[in-house]
Protein backbone atom coordinates (compact mmCIF):
# COMPACT_ATOMS: atom_id res chain seq x y z
CA UNK A 1 0.00 0.00 0.00
CA UNK A 2 2.61 2.48 0.69
CA UNK A 3 4.52 1.51 -2.65
CA UNK A 4 1.21 2.24 -4.33
CA UNK A 5 0.88 5.12 -2.46
CA UNK A 6 4.32 6.41 -3.11
CA UNK A 7 3.52 6.03 -6.66
CA UNK A 8 -0.09 7.83 -7.09
CA UNK A 9 2.16 10.70 -5.93
CA UNK A 10 3.96 11.01 -9.04
CA UNK A 11 0.78 11.59 -10.43
CA UNK A 12 0.37 14.89 -9.52
CA UNK A 13 3.55 16.41 -11.09
CA UNK A 14 2.79 18.10 -14.63
CA UNK A 15 4.32 16.39 -17.48
CA UNK A 16 6.12 19.79 -18.30
CA UNK A 17 8.19 18.46 -15.08
CA UNK A 18 9.38 15.32 -15.96
CA UNK A 19 12.38 16.53 -17.67
CA UNK A 20 16.20 15.41 -18.01
CA UNK A 21 16.69 16.16 -14.56
CA UNK A 22 14.55 12.76 -14.27
CA UNK A 23 16.38 10.65 -16.11
CA UNK A 24 19.21 10.52 -13.70
CA UNK A 25 17.05 9.86 -10.77
CA UNK A 26 14.94 6.84 -13.05
CA UNK A 27 18.05 5.09 -14.06
CA UNK A 28 18.89 4.58 -10.56
CA UNK A 29 15.17 3.77 -9.51
CA UNK A 30 15.25 0.83 -12.11
CA UNK A 31 18.13 -0.14 -9.98
CA UNK A 32 15.98 -0.31 -6.80
CA UNK A 33 13.06 -2.16 -8.49
CA UNK A 34 15.09 -5.05 -9.00
CA UNK A 35 16.17 -5.91 -5.07
CA UNK A 36 12.28 -5.38 -4.53
CA UNK A 37 12.21 -8.96 -4.26
CA UNK A 38 15.01 -9.84 -1.97
CA UNK A 39 13.22 -7.62 1.30
CA UNK A 40 9.44 -6.72 2.01
CA UNK A 41 10.69 -3.68 4.17
CA UNK A 42 12.26 -3.04 0.57
CA UNK A 43 9.39 -1.77 -0.82
CA UNK A 44 8.40 0.77 1.35
CA UNK A 45 11.73 1.99 1.66
CA UNK A 46 11.64 2.29 -2.32
CA UNK A 47 8.30 3.53 -2.49
CA UNK A 48 9.60 6.40 -0.57
CA UNK A 49 12.35 6.86 -2.52
CA UNK A 50 10.28 7.39 -5.50
CA UNK A 51 7.85 9.73 -3.72
CA UNK A 52 10.85 12.11 -2.63
CA UNK A 53 12.58 11.80 -5.81
CA UNK A 54 9.05 12.72 -7.92
CA UNK A 55 9.68 15.92 -5.93
CA UNK A 56 12.62 16.26 -7.57
CA UNK A 57 11.55 16.29 -11.06
CA UNK A 58 11.32 20.21 -11.69
CA UNK A 59 13.27 21.13 -14.69
CA UNK A 60 11.02 21.46 -17.36
CA UNK A 61 11.01 19.51 -20.49
CA UNK A 62 11.62 20.47 -23.28
CA UNK A 63 9.39 22.03 -25.35
CA UNK A 64 7.03 20.16 -27.32
CA UNK A 65 6.93 20.02 -31.07
CA UNK A 66 4.96 22.57 -32.87
CA UNK A 67 2.84 20.01 -35.22
CA UNK A 68 -0.02 18.63 -32.68
CA UNK A 69 -2.60 20.39 -31.16
CA UNK A 70 -1.06 22.10 -28.10
CA UNK A 71 -4.74 21.26 -26.45
CA UNK A 72 -4.41 17.58 -27.58
CA UNK A 73 -0.71 17.42 -26.45
CA UNK A 74 -1.43 18.38 -22.87
CA UNK A 75 -4.40 16.41 -22.39
CA UNK A 76 -2.12 13.33 -23.64
CA UNK A 77 0.50 14.17 -21.29
CA UNK A 78 -1.48 14.91 -18.71
CA UNK A 79 -2.90 11.53 -18.57
CA UNK A 80 -0.25 9.33 -19.63
CA UNK A 81 0.57 8.61 -15.44
CA UNK A 82 -2.92 7.51 -14.99
CA UNK A 83 -2.53 4.83 -17.04
CA UNK A 84 -0.49 1.15 -16.70
CA UNK A 85 2.53 0.68 -19.14
CA UNK A 86 1.19 -0.86 -21.81
CA UNK A 87 -2.04 1.13 -22.42
CA UNK A 88 0.52 3.76 -22.30
CA UNK A 89 2.84 2.21 -24.90
CA UNK A 90 -0.27 1.80 -27.17
CA UNK A 91 -1.59 5.04 -26.97
CA UNK A 92 1.98 6.84 -27.71
CA UNK A 93 1.89 4.76 -31.11
CA UNK A 94 -1.71 6.11 -31.51
CA UNK A 95 -0.56 9.28 -30.74
CA UNK A 96 2.44 9.47 -33.17
CA UNK A 97 0.43 8.00 -35.96
CA UNK A 98 -2.03 10.33 -35.73
CA UNK A 99 -0.29 14.14 -35.13
CA UNK A 100 3.04 12.94 -37.28
CA UNK A 101 0.40 11.47 -39.95
CA UNK A 102 2.29 8.20 -39.90
CA UNK A 103 1.01 4.39 -40.85
CA UNK A 104 3.83 2.02 -39.85
CA UNK A 105 5.13 1.96 -36.58
CA UNK A 106 7.05 -0.81 -34.77
CA UNK A 107 8.17 -0.01 -30.84
CA UNK A 108 11.19 -1.62 -29.69
CA UNK A 109 12.00 -2.18 -25.79
CA UNK A 110 15.72 -3.27 -24.48
CA UNK A 111 15.66 -7.29 -23.98
CA UNK A 112 19.31 -7.93 -23.27
CA UNK A 113 21.69 -6.36 -25.13
CA UNK A 114 19.15 -5.35 -27.63
CA UNK A 115 16.34 -3.20 -28.62
CA UNK A 116 13.35 -5.80 -30.26
CA UNK A 117 10.40 -5.04 -31.20
CA UNK A 118 7.00 -5.51 -28.90
CA UNK A 119 4.42 -3.61 -30.08
CA UNK A 120 3.28 -2.04 -33.37
CA UNK A 121 0.37 0.34 -34.96
CA UNK A 122 -3.02 -0.67 -36.51
CA UNK A 123 -1.28 -0.59 -39.77
CA UNK A 124 1.20 -3.27 -38.82
CA UNK A 125 -1.63 -5.64 -36.85
CA UNK A 126 -1.13 -9.67 -38.02
CA UNK A 127 1.88 -8.97 -39.89
CA UNK A 128 5.14 -10.56 -39.08
CA UNK A 129 7.58 -8.02 -37.54
CA UNK A 130 11.35 -8.56 -36.61
CA UNK A 131 13.03 -5.38 -36.06
CA UNK A 132 16.27 -4.99 -33.30
CA UNK A 133 19.12 -3.14 -33.05
CA UNK A 134 21.91 -3.64 -30.66
CA UNK A 135 22.54 -1.31 -27.43
CA UNK A 136 25.99 -0.62 -28.40
CA UNK A 137 25.08 0.24 -31.74
CA UNK A 138 26.44 4.08 -32.57
CA UNK A 139 23.70 5.23 -34.95
CA UNK A 140 21.47 4.73 -31.88
CA UNK A 141 23.89 6.42 -29.33
CA UNK A 142 24.03 9.30 -31.95
CA UNK A 143 20.26 9.02 -32.30
CA UNK A 144 19.96 9.34 -28.19
CA UNK A 145 22.28 12.41 -28.35
CA UNK A 146 20.68 14.95 -30.70
CA UNK A 147 17.67 15.35 -32.05
CA UNK A 148 18.07 12.93 -35.53
CA UNK A 149 16.56 9.67 -35.64
CA UNK A 150 19.56 6.69 -36.91
CA UNK A 151 18.88 5.75 -40.29
CA UNK A 152 18.68 1.92 -40.70
CA UNK A 153 19.16 -0.28 -43.87
CA UNK A 154 21.40 -0.41 -47.48
CA UNK A 155 23.48 2.40 -48.23
CA UNK A 156 22.41 3.85 -51.61
CA UNK A 157 24.46 2.27 -54.81
CA UNK A 158 23.47 3.34 -58.51
CA UNK A 159 21.77 0.53 -59.10
CA UNK A 160 19.44 1.40 -55.62
CA UNK A 161 19.51 4.97 -55.70
CA UNK A 162 16.58 4.88 -53.12
CA UNK A 163 16.67 1.64 -51.07
CA UNK A 164 14.21 0.92 -48.51
CA UNK A 165 15.12 2.31 -44.79
CA UNK A 166 13.88 3.48 -41.47
CA UNK A 167 14.16 5.58 -39.10
CA UNK A 168 14.88 4.86 -35.46
CA UNK A 169 14.04 7.53 -33.11
CA UNK A 170 15.41 6.76 -29.60
CA UNK A 171 13.82 7.12 -26.27
CA UNK A 172 16.92 8.12 -23.67
CA UNK A 173 16.55 7.91 -20.30
CA UNK A 174 19.98 9.67 -18.70
CA UNK A 175 22.43 7.54 -20.59
CA UNK A 176 20.24 4.33 -20.66
CA UNK A 177 17.92 3.47 -24.16
CA UNK A 178 15.17 1.30 -23.02
CA UNK A 179 12.39 2.29 -25.39
CA UNK A 180 12.86 3.14 -29.01
CA UNK A 181 10.19 3.83 -32.08
CA UNK A 182 10.88 3.05 -35.41
CA UNK A 183 8.99 4.48 -38.23
CA UNK A 184 8.58 2.71 -41.47
CA UNK A 185 6.77 5.84 -43.53
CA UNK A 186 9.03 8.02 -45.57
CA UNK A 187 9.83 11.03 -43.81
CA UNK A 188 11.65 13.57 -45.66
CA UNK A 189 11.13 16.86 -44.03
CA UNK A 190 13.91 17.73 -41.08
CA UNK A 191 11.45 19.95 -39.41
CA UNK A 192 9.19 17.00 -38.93
CA UNK A 193 11.94 14.16 -37.89
CA UNK A 194 13.01 16.95 -35.10
CA UNK A 195 9.44 17.25 -34.28
CA UNK A 196 9.19 13.01 -34.13
CA UNK A 197 12.55 13.10 -31.86
CA UNK A 198 11.58 15.90 -29.46
CA UNK A 199 8.06 14.02 -28.99
CA UNK A 200 9.99 10.84 -27.94
CA UNK A 201 12.69 12.46 -25.91
CA UNK A 202 9.89 14.12 -23.95
CA UNK A 203 7.67 11.14 -23.31
CA UNK A 204 11.14 9.01 -22.26
CA UNK A 205 10.88 10.01 -18.39
CA UNK A 206 7.11 8.90 -17.99
CA UNK A 207 7.34 5.62 -19.71
CA UNK A 208 10.13 4.93 -17.43
CA UNK A 209 8.03 5.99 -14.53
CA UNK A 210 5.64 3.79 -15.54
CA UNK A 211 7.60 0.43 -16.78
CA UNK A 212 9.43 0.90 -13.15
CA UNK A 213 5.90 0.59 -11.66
CA UNK A 214 4.63 -2.52 -13.96
CA UNK A 215 8.14 -3.64 -13.01
CA UNK A 216 7.53 -3.55 -9.20
CA UNK A 217 4.08 -5.11 -10.01
CA UNK A 218 5.28 -7.80 -11.68
CA UNK A 219 7.88 -8.74 -8.88
CA UNK A 220 5.40 -8.10 -6.23
CA UNK A 221 3.40 -10.86 -8.37
CA UNK A 222 6.19 -12.90 -8.47
CA UNK A 223 6.94 -13.41 -4.91
CA UNK A 224 3.36 -14.41 -4.57
CA UNK A 225 3.59 -17.10 -6.81
CA UNK A 226 6.81 -18.15 -5.31
CA UNK A 227 5.10 -18.30 -2.01
CA UNK A 228 1.93 -20.03 -3.72
CA UNK A 229 4.29 -22.73 -5.53
CA UNK A 230 6.24 -23.53 -2.09
CA UNK A 231 3.63 -23.36 0.04
CA UNK A 232 1.90 -26.13 -2.72
CA UNK A 233 5.62 -28.24 -2.63
CA UNK A 234 5.00 -28.47 1.46
CA UNK A 235 1.79 -29.53 1.18
CA UNK A 236 0.24 -31.01 -1.38
CA UNK A 237 -0.28 -34.45 -2.67
CA UNK A 238 1.49 -35.54 -5.71
CA UNK A 239 -1.92 -35.53 -7.84
CA UNK A 240 -2.87 -32.08 -6.10
CA UNK A 241 0.53 -30.74 -6.87
CA UNK A 242 0.23 -30.87 -10.39
CA UNK A 243 -3.17 -28.75 -10.49
CA UNK A 244 -1.53 -26.63 -8.06
CA UNK A 245 1.12 -25.63 -10.09
CA UNK A 246 -1.19 -25.69 -13.13
CA UNK A 247 -3.49 -23.29 -11.43
CA UNK A 248 -0.83 -20.86 -9.76
CA UNK A 249 0.91 -20.62 -13.01
CA UNK A 250 -2.51 -19.80 -14.76
CA UNK A 251 -2.88 -16.79 -12.05
CA UNK A 252 0.57 -15.39 -12.86
CA UNK A 253 -0.37 -14.84 -16.39
CA UNK A 254 -3.64 -13.96 -16.33
CA UNK A 255 -4.76 -16.87 -18.07
CA UNK A 256 -8.20 -18.80 -18.04
CA UNK A 257 -6.76 -21.85 -19.23
CA UNK A 258 -3.30 -23.89 -18.60
CA UNK A 259 -2.39 -27.59 -18.62
CA UNK A 260 0.92 -29.40 -17.62
CA UNK A 261 1.85 -31.98 -19.41
CA UNK A 262 4.44 -34.79 -19.25
CA UNK A 263 5.80 -37.59 -21.83
CA UNK A 264 7.35 -40.80 -20.18
CA UNK A 265 10.15 -41.12 -23.47
CA UNK A 266 11.47 -40.55 -26.58
CA UNK A 267 8.20 -41.19 -29.56
CA UNK A 268 5.61 -41.81 -26.37
CA UNK A 269 2.63 -40.01 -26.11
CA UNK A 270 2.04 -37.02 -23.60
CA UNK A 271 0.00 -37.43 -20.11
CA UNK A 272 -1.83 -34.35 -19.31
CA UNK A 273 -0.87 -34.24 -15.52
CA UNK A 274 -2.80 -30.75 -14.34
CA UNK A 275 -5.29 -28.54 -15.91
CA UNK A 276 -7.54 -25.71 -15.26
CA UNK A 277 -10.46 -23.68 -17.05
CA UNK A 278 -11.00 -26.26 -19.92
CA UNK A 279 -14.62 -26.86 -20.85
CA UNK A 280 -13.21 -30.04 -22.66
CA UNK A 281 -12.18 -32.85 -20.51
CA UNK A 282 -8.65 -33.58 -21.76
CA UNK A 283 -8.74 -36.98 -20.39
CA UNK A 284 -11.01 -37.61 -23.46
CA UNK A 285 -8.27 -36.56 -26.08
CA UNK A 286 -7.46 -39.80 -27.40
CA UNK A 287 -3.50 -37.91 -28.03
CA UNK A 288 -2.96 -34.97 -25.99
CA UNK A 289 -0.62 -32.37 -27.07
CA UNK A 290 0.27 -33.64 -30.52
CA UNK A 291 -0.36 -30.35 -32.28
CA UNK A 292 1.43 -28.07 -29.98
CA UNK A 293 2.92 -29.95 -27.08
CA UNK A 294 4.84 -32.35 -28.96
CA UNK A 295 6.84 -29.37 -30.71
CA UNK A 296 7.78 -27.12 -27.81
CA UNK A 297 9.09 -30.72 -26.48
CA UNK A 298 11.23 -31.58 -29.48
CA UNK A 299 12.10 -28.44 -30.12
CA UNK A 300 13.41 -27.75 -26.62
CA UNK A 301 12.26 -23.95 -27.47
CA UNK A 302 8.91 -21.72 -26.00
CA UNK A 303 6.34 -20.31 -28.53
CA UNK A 304 4.74 -17.59 -28.34
CA UNK A 305 1.68 -16.91 -30.79
CA UNK A 306 -0.60 -13.98 -31.10
CA UNK A 307 -3.10 -15.47 -34.08
CA UNK A 308 -3.16 -19.20 -34.38
CA UNK A 309 -4.77 -18.95 -37.91
CA UNK A 310 -0.96 -17.85 -39.00
CA UNK A 311 1.06 -21.01 -38.13
CA UNK A 312 0.09 -23.01 -40.51
CA UNK A 313 -1.37 -25.51 -37.43
CA UNK A 314 -4.59 -27.82 -37.98
CA UNK A 315 -7.49 -26.86 -36.52
CA UNK A 316 -9.08 -27.64 -33.05
CA UNK A 317 -12.92 -29.12 -32.72
CA UNK A 318 -15.02 -26.32 -31.16
CA UNK A 319 -15.94 -29.06 -28.77
CA UNK A 320 -12.95 -26.73 -27.07
CA UNK A 321 -14.52 -23.81 -26.88
CA UNK A 322 -11.46 -21.64 -27.13
CA UNK A 323 -12.18 -17.63 -27.06
CA UNK A 324 -8.71 -16.59 -28.21
CA UNK A 325 -6.34 -17.19 -31.20
CA UNK A 326 -3.85 -16.61 -28.98
CA UNK A 327 -1.71 -18.97 -26.75
CA UNK A 328 1.64 -19.90 -24.96
CA UNK A 329 3.65 -23.19 -24.73
CA UNK A 330 6.81 -23.60 -22.81
CA UNK A 331 9.11 -26.37 -22.11
CA UNK A 332 10.32 -27.02 -18.56
CA UNK A 333 13.69 -27.72 -18.16
CA UNK A 334 16.07 -28.95 -15.04
CA UNK A 335 19.41 -29.29 -16.22
CA UNK A 336 19.80 -30.86 -19.09
CA UNK A 337 16.55 -33.33 -18.44
CA UNK A 338 13.45 -31.53 -19.99
CA UNK A 339 10.55 -32.19 -17.62
CA UNK A 340 7.22 -31.33 -18.74
CA UNK A 341 5.68 -28.46 -21.40
CA UNK A 342 3.03 -25.92 -20.40
CA UNK A 343 0.17 -23.97 -22.18
CA UNK A 344 -1.47 -21.32 -21.97
CA UNK A 345 -4.39 -19.98 -23.43
CA UNK A 346 -7.44 -17.38 -23.50
CA UNK A 347 -6.09 -14.61 -21.81
CA UNK A 348 -8.55 -12.99 -19.16
CA UNK A 349 -8.09 -9.77 -21.10
CA UNK A 350 -8.36 -10.87 -24.36
CA UNK A 351 -5.19 -9.64 -25.58
CA UNK A 352 -2.70 -12.23 -27.57
CA UNK A 353 0.29 -13.46 -25.28
CA UNK A 354 3.10 -11.36 -25.77
CA UNK A 355 7.03 -11.39 -24.76
CA UNK A 356 6.14 -10.05 -21.70
CA UNK A 357 4.27 -13.56 -20.40
CA UNK A 358 6.96 -15.10 -21.82
CA UNK A 359 9.36 -13.80 -19.08
CA UNK A 360 7.39 -14.37 -16.34
CA UNK A 361 7.14 -18.20 -17.46
CA UNK A 362 10.74 -18.27 -17.52
CA UNK A 363 10.42 -16.32 -14.29
CA UNK A 364 9.28 -19.13 -12.46
CA UNK A 365 10.63 -22.17 -14.83
CA UNK A 366 13.27 -22.73 -11.81
CA UNK A 367 10.08 -23.58 -9.18
CA UNK A 368 8.26 -25.33 -11.40
CA UNK A 369 11.20 -27.40 -12.53
CA UNK A 370 12.49 -28.28 -8.86
CA UNK A 371 8.32 -28.73 -8.30
CA UNK A 372 7.86 -31.23 -11.09
CA UNK A 373 11.37 -33.15 -10.38
CA UNK A 374 10.20 -33.65 -6.72
CA UNK A 375 6.76 -34.71 -7.88
CA UNK A 376 8.34 -37.19 -10.39
CA UNK A 377 10.56 -38.45 -7.86
CA UNK A 378 7.32 -39.12 -5.48
CA UNK A 379 5.64 -40.72 -7.99
CA UNK A 380 8.53 -43.22 -9.02
CA UNK A 381 8.86 -43.82 -5.34
CA UNK A 382 5.40 -44.94 -4.88
CA UNK A 383 5.77 -47.04 -7.91
CA UNK A 384 8.70 -48.59 -6.86
CA UNK A 385 6.81 -48.86 -3.58
CA UNK A 386 4.22 -49.92 -4.68
CA UNK A 387 6.51 -52.73 -6.82
CA UNK A 388 8.15 -53.65 -3.25
CA UNK A 389 4.58 -55.38 -1.93
CA UNK A 390 3.03 -56.67 -5.45
CA UNK A 391 3.46 -60.12 -6.82
CA UNK A 392 5.06 -59.95 -10.21
CA UNK A 393 2.47 -63.42 -11.39
CA UNK A 394 -0.48 -62.45 -10.11
CA UNK A 395 -0.60 -58.45 -9.89
CA UNK A 396 -1.94 -59.35 -6.15
CA UNK A 397 -0.16 -57.54 -3.26
CA UNK A 398 2.25 -60.01 -1.45
CA UNK A 399 2.75 -61.26 1.68
CA UNK A 400 5.01 -58.48 3.24
CA UNK A 401 2.11 -55.98 2.61
CA UNK A 402 -0.38 -57.54 4.50
CA UNK A 403 1.69 -58.46 7.39
CA UNK A 404 1.67 -54.61 7.79
CA UNK A 405 -1.68 -54.44 6.82
CA UNK A 406 -2.63 -57.06 9.17
CA UNK A 407 -0.99 -55.77 12.27
CA UNK A 408 -3.05 -52.18 11.79
CA UNK A 409 -6.51 -53.62 11.27
CA UNK A 410 -5.83 -55.83 14.35
CA UNK A 411 -5.09 -52.65 16.26
CA UNK A 412 -8.17 -50.87 14.67
CA UNK A 413 -10.38 -54.02 15.65
CA UNK A 414 -8.87 -54.26 19.39
CA UNK A 415 -9.59 -49.97 20.00
CA UNK A 416 -12.73 -49.81 18.55
CA UNK A 417 -14.09 -53.15 18.56
CA UNK A 418 -14.54 -53.65 15.32
CA UNK A 419 -15.94 -57.25 13.97
CA UNK A 420 -12.90 -58.46 11.53
CA UNK A 421 -11.81 -61.99 9.95
CA UNK A 422 -8.74 -63.30 8.18
CA UNK A 423 -8.81 -66.01 5.44
CA UNK A 424 -6.05 -68.45 4.11
CA UNK A 425 -6.71 -70.39 0.93
CA UNK A 426 -5.37 -73.27 -1.07
CA UNK A 427 -4.98 -74.49 -4.22
CA UNK A 428 -5.91 -78.45 -4.16
CA UNK A 429 -3.41 -80.82 -5.28
CA UNK A 430 -1.68 -78.30 -7.54
CA UNK A 431 1.87 -79.97 -7.10
CA UNK A 432 0.47 -82.55 -9.48
CA UNK A 433 -0.90 -79.94 -11.88
CA UNK A 434 2.28 -78.65 -11.86
CA UNK A 435 3.58 -81.84 -12.85
CA UNK A 436 1.20 -82.92 -15.15
CA UNK A 437 0.70 -80.12 -17.52
CA UNK A 438 4.18 -77.87 -16.52
CA UNK A 439 4.87 -75.30 -14.67
CA UNK A 440 3.81 -72.04 -16.94
CA UNK A 441 0.25 -74.10 -16.87
CA UNK A 442 0.42 -73.85 -13.31
CA UNK A 443 1.42 -70.40 -13.39
CA UNK A 444 -1.81 -69.45 -15.77
CA UNK A 445 -3.79 -71.68 -12.95
CA UNK A 446 -2.90 -69.66 -10.13
CA UNK A 447 -3.32 -65.95 -12.60
CA UNK A 448 -7.10 -67.49 -12.93
CA UNK A 449 -7.25 -68.15 -9.98
CA UNK A 450 -6.75 -64.68 -8.27
CA UNK A 451 -8.38 -63.34 -11.21
CA UNK A 452 -11.31 -64.81 -9.53
CA UNK A 453 -10.63 -63.88 -6.02
CA UNK A 454 -10.18 -60.22 -6.96
CA UNK A 455 -13.57 -60.25 -9.06
CA UNK A 456 -15.84 -62.04 -5.98
CA UNK A 457 -14.11 -59.74 -3.11
CA UNK A 458 -15.88 -56.24 -1.95
CA UNK A 459 -13.85 -52.80 -2.26
CA UNK A 460 -12.43 -52.69 1.42
CA UNK A 461 -11.32 -56.23 1.23
CA UNK A 462 -7.57 -57.13 0.62
CA UNK A 463 -6.10 -60.36 -1.20
CA UNK A 464 -2.66 -61.56 -1.25
CA UNK A 465 -0.91 -64.01 -2.84
CA UNK A 466 0.83 -65.56 0.83
CA UNK A 467 3.38 -67.60 -0.99
CA UNK A 468 3.26 -70.25 -3.61
CA UNK A 469 -0.17 -71.41 -4.47
CA UNK A 470 -1.30 -70.18 -0.90
CA UNK A 471 -3.50 -67.01 -0.91
CA UNK A 472 -4.88 -64.76 2.09
CA UNK A 473 -7.82 -62.49 2.40
CA UNK A 474 -8.20 -59.48 5.02
CA UNK A 475 -11.98 -59.10 5.62
CA UNK A 476 -12.05 -55.80 8.05
CA UNK A 477 -15.15 -54.67 9.87
CA UNK A 478 -16.56 -58.20 8.74
CA UNK A 479 -18.86 -60.56 11.27
CA UNK A 480 -18.04 -64.30 11.12
CA UNK A 481 -21.46 -65.15 9.47
CA UNK A 482 -20.00 -62.72 6.68
CA UNK A 483 -16.58 -63.77 6.27
CA UNK A 484 -17.83 -67.40 5.88
CA UNK A 485 -20.10 -66.89 3.08
CA UNK A 486 -17.66 -64.70 1.60
CA UNK A 487 -15.03 -67.60 1.43
CA UNK A 488 -17.26 -69.94 0.23
CA UNK A 489 -18.69 -67.67 -2.44
CA UNK A 490 -14.76 -67.60 -3.37
CA UNK A 491 -14.12 -71.77 -3.32
CA UNK A 492 -17.64 -71.74 -6.09
CA UNK A 493 -16.30 -69.36 -7.74
CA UNK A 494 -13.17 -71.02 -8.44
CA UNK A 495 -14.71 -74.23 -8.48
CA UNK A 496 -16.85 -73.11 -11.25
CA UNK A 497 -14.48 -71.68 -13.43
CA UNK A 498 -13.19 -73.14 -16.54
CA UNK A 499 -9.29 -73.74 -16.65
CA UNK A 500 -7.01 -75.22 -19.37
CA UNK A 501 -6.37 -78.23 -18.46
CA UNK A 502 -9.02 -79.88 -15.69
CA UNK A 503 -10.82 -78.47 -12.77
CA UNK A 504 -9.42 -76.64 -10.16
CA UNK A 505 -10.75 -76.49 -6.87
CA UNK A 506 -9.62 -74.57 -3.64
CA UNK A 507 -9.61 -75.34 0.33
CA UNK A 508 -10.52 -72.36 2.42
CA UNK A 509 -9.86 -71.72 6.71
CA UNK A 510 -11.84 -68.44 8.34
CA UNK A 511 -10.00 -66.80 11.36
CA UNK A 512 -12.42 -64.52 12.79
CA UNK A 513 -11.09 -61.90 15.13
CA UNK A 514 -11.31 -63.07 18.69
CA UNK A 515 -9.97 -62.22 21.81
CA UNK A 516 -7.58 -64.74 22.04
CA UNK A 517 -6.86 -65.38 18.71
CA UNK A 518 -6.83 -61.21 17.81
CA UNK A 519 -3.07 -60.86 17.47
CA UNK A 520 -1.14 -60.60 14.27
CA UNK A 521 0.57 -64.09 14.32
CA UNK A 522 -2.15 -65.75 16.17
CA UNK A 523 -4.62 -64.92 13.41
CA UNK A 524 -2.51 -66.11 10.79
CA UNK A 525 -1.87 -69.26 12.60
CA UNK A 526 -5.69 -69.94 13.33
CA UNK A 527 -6.59 -69.48 9.67
CA UNK A 528 -3.80 -71.79 8.76
CA UNK A 529 -4.72 -73.98 10.95
CA UNK A 530 -8.48 -74.18 9.73
CA UNK A 531 -6.97 -74.51 5.98
CA UNK A 532 -5.43 -77.58 7.35
CA UNK A 533 -8.69 -78.56 8.92
CA UNK A 534 -10.50 -78.28 5.48
CA UNK A 535 -7.94 -79.81 3.51
CA UNK A 536 -7.56 -83.05 6.02
CA UNK A 537 -11.81 -82.84 5.80
CA UNK A 538 -11.69 -83.59 1.86
CA UNK A 539 -10.52 -79.84 0.53
CA UNK A 540 -13.10 -78.11 -1.72
CA UNK A 541 -14.48 -76.82 1.49
CA UNK A 542 -14.25 -73.78 4.02
CA UNK A 543 -13.03 -74.35 7.37
CA UNK A 544 -14.29 -71.86 10.13
CA UNK A 545 -11.72 -71.79 13.10
CA UNK A 546 -13.35 -71.93 16.59
CA UNK A 547 -10.63 -72.88 18.89
CA UNK A 548 -7.89 -75.69 19.28
CA UNK A 549 -10.50 -78.12 19.28
CA UNK A 550 -13.29 -76.72 17.37
CA UNK A 551 -13.10 -76.29 14.10
CA UNK A 552 -16.30 -76.17 12.04
CA UNK A 553 -15.82 -77.52 8.43
CA UNK A 554 -18.09 -76.34 5.78
CA UNK A 555 -18.47 -79.24 3.13
CA UNK A 556 -18.18 -77.84 -0.28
Amino acid sequence: MERAAGLEILREYPAAQLGRAACRCLRELKDEAKKHAASNAASATQADEIARRAAALNEAATSPPTKPDPSDWRSFFGSLLGRDYISARNATIEFAAKHFSLRWLIWLEKRGDRLESTAVSAKLKGRRVNVGIELDDERLADAAAGEKPAVLGKPATEEEPEPKRVLLFAMPVGDEIPVALVVLDKVAEEDKRRAIARFCRSIAPQLEILRLRAEMDRRARLDEVSEKLAEGVRELDTDELWMHLARVSAELLQSERASLMTRAGEGETFCVKGSVGTAFDMRDDPAPGERVARIVFERGKPIVVRDVATTGLPPVGEERKYRSASFLSAPIWLGERQLAVINFTDKVTGMPFDRRDLDLVKAITPQLAAAIDRTQLKEKAGELEQLSVTDPLTGLLNRRYMVQRLSEEVKRSNRHGYPMAFVMLDVDHFKSYNDTFGHPAGDEALKIVASVIRDTLRDADVAVRFGGEEFAILLPQTTDAEAANIADRVRQNVASTEFPHRKVTISVGVAPCSGDVCAEMDIINAADKALYRAKAEGRDRVSIYRGEEEDVPLKG
